[in-house]
């Protein structure tokens, strides 16, 4: 059993910044990518931003410059710091994690999302 689970959401006015923050547990070896995901109303899940084990990134275009991703591997948590946020970047937020859990299985796994909000 794996889970992870999010927090940091709410809502927080244009042009403010919020922490994001993601933490997996259970049946746990190792987790390569680990990362965040966003859906907006009436659109598809998007990548956001994602770090590899070793600290390799990966960040949407629209966040660049904007978001920073970080990751605890000791811990199994990843956190995403956005700053100057806009009406854009309402979503739900998602923590993803491919996992390679201790009966040598890999897994593609999902928090249950946290909602982000900005108000202009």
């Amino acid at each position: 059993q794996v889970q992870l689970v999010e927090s940091g959401g709410g809502l927080v006015q244009a042009g403010g910044s919020l922490r994001l923050s993601c933490a997996a547990s259970g049946s746990i070896f190792s987790i390569n990518d680990m990362g965040w995901y966003r859906q907006a109303p009436g659109k598809q899940r998007e990548l956001v931003a994602t770090m590899t084990r070793t600290g390799s990134t990966n960040y949407a275009d629209s966040v660049k410059g904007r978001f920073t991703i970080s990751r605890d591997n000791a811990n199994n948590t990843v956190n995403l710091e956005m700053n100057s946020l806009n009406s854009e970047d309402t979503a739900v937020y998602y923590c993803n994690a491919y996992i390679l859990k201790s009966d040598w299985r890999w897994g593609d796994y999902w928090g249950k999302g946290t909602l982000v909000t900005v108000s202009s």
